[in-house]
């Protein structure tokens, strides 16, 4: 089987990039014949709020090897991308599908595929987006008009995705634990590395820093705990780290001296000691589908404080790998995070639910039912 991925790949940076090698080796293991199509630009640089879309020299992100053809800002390239993928005859095509920019481009390029027999199936992470637009529910209505079918990472996706088109296949697919970040390094070496105190229980904020994400719920309830307690935050922020800071501040110095920060995008290599030296993976989001940052936190099995939105509860909470917040409060994090720390037995069963589900959640298994799924159609 030929099959044709359409989406960002190296030197793109990021979850999605590293999703999209992670499947590409692993359709080739699987027997596939896998091409990479890439983006010349994914997004104009005034639309994106970070540093860099890119990979740094230091990072080691996997070198895919792709034809970079689609810029999503001239139409002239939604042709010849059409005609690049068609040249080449696949039998399939998977496109990653996760804001409305997109739309215009990806959904162009899937109609005349999908109009010339080639089946289209799209991998969705998002159907509504965390930060949404008027305009968003016609364009996703665009682009899939050009899929055949869709999968989705989890329950809570797959339920919007029947609020806009009811009658296309869709297979949920939970996300694939990330394992290109290396093996988990003795806690207090990691922290000790980190410059952290050992001693303290630690807790990790990790990932791309978004109003959403419900830093400031965090950092409200990292207030009520004891000096007992450290927070690490590792990420780059998109838009002004500022009000975050001034909160910190108002903590006054003990508790804001047991506040880390590492403001700017975590190179691969780097991964590892935070999440190693991490107890407890917090992740106070006010809306969400699936986490990138969960596939990561279970492969070095770090259990997980999470709340009642999107896909969380289905894929943390409901496994047994972490806990549920009561509400999306700073008093509902508090206590969820002093109940984690409460009794070693409930670490301890975390942990051996996410030895259970690493087996569950493997790209094999994930191309397997990927594959499977292609059959059916």
């Amino acid at each position: 089987m030929k099959i044709a991925i359409l989406s960002c790949f190296y030197p793109y940076r990021g979850g999605i990039s590293q999703f999209n090698a992670a499947l590409l080796d692993e359709l080739g293991r699987h027997g596939a014949e896998v091409r990479a199509f890439n983006f010349k630009r994914q997004y104009p640089e005034f639309l994106f709020p970070g540093k860099t879309q890119y990979v740094t020299a230091d990072d080691q992100a996997a070198r895919v090897q792709s034809t970079a053809v689609l810029d999503t800002v001239n139409p002239l390239s939604f042709y010849n991308t059409y005609r690049k993928i068609r040249g080449w005859q696949p039998d399939v095509v998977l496109v990653r599908y996760w804001m409305s920019w997109f739309a215009p481009s990806l959904g162009y390029v899937t109609r005349r595929l999908r109009r010339d027999g080639i089946k289209v199936i799209s991998i969705l992470d998002n159907v509504i987006p965390h930060e949404q637009h008027w305009f968003d529910a016609p364009l996703t209505k665009y682009f899939l008009g050009g899929s055949d079918a869709c999968i989705t990472l989890c329950e809570a996706v797959a339920d919007d995705l029947r609020h806009i088109r009811e009658d296309i296949p869709c297979k949920v697919l939970p996300h694939p634990l990330y394992t290109h970040f290396g093996e988990k390094i003795p806690r207090d070496k990691a922290l000790r590395d980190l410059n952290l105190d050992p001693a303290r229980h630690s807790l990790l904020y990790f990932g791309l820093i978004r109003e959403y994400k419900g830093l400031d719920i965090l950092l409200d309830a990292f207030s009520k705990l004891p000096e007992n307690y450290q927070l690490i935050i590792a990420g780059e922020p998109y838009g002004s780290f500022e009000p975050y800071r001034k909160q910190i501040e108002a903590l006054g110095g003990e508790a804001g001296n047991r506040i880390h920060t590492k403001l700017e995008y975590i190179d691969d290599a780097q991964v590892s000691k935070y999440f190693s030296g991490a107890d407890l993976c917090v992740l106070p989001y006010r809306s969400a589908t699936q986490s990138g940052v969960s596939a990561i936190s279970f492969h070095f099995d770090v259990p997980m404080l999470v709340t009642d939105t999107g896909g969380l509860k289905e894929t943390i909470a409901d496994t047994g790998t972490g806990l549920l917040a009561k509400d999306c409060t700073p008093e509902a994090i508090a206590e969820g995070t002093e109940r984690f720390f409460s009794s070693t037995e409930i670490a301890d069963e975390c942990r051996r639910n996410i030895a259970i589900l690493k087996d569950r959640l493997s790209w094999a298994k994930f191309a397997d039912g990927l594959l499977s799924f292609i059959n059916t159609l």
